[in-house]
């Protein structure tokens, strides 16, 4: 695939126009403690794009916040586990 093939950011991310958490301050989903966090997964659980969302952060290897509602820590998991699946080494 070459630069041609691949489409412009404004369609690889358009999905975050339908999220929830355009309704909120961006702090909200960059908690600092446990309770923040639990704030944020409650508004990802109701969005229609939380798999997307959750999947974006994945293949960026976003280190922050809490996306598609899973924390720093659960995306470092998710990843462990799919490397695993796969049978991929560090």
């Amino acid at each position: 695939m070459d630069l041609t093939d691949t489409p412009p950011a404004s369609e690889i991310t358009s999905w975050m126009a339908f999220g929830n958490c355009r309704a909120y301050a961006p702090t909200v989903f960059f908690p600092s403690d446990g309770v923040g966090v639990d704030r944020a997964r409650k508004i990802c659980k109701t969005c229609t794009v939380a798999d997307t969302c959750l999947e974006y952060a994945l293949e960026n290897r976003i280190d922050h916040g809490v996306w598609g509602g899973a924390s720093e820590r659960e995306r470092r998991r998710i990843l462990k586990r799919r490397r695993v699946e796969l049978g991929v080494s560090i």
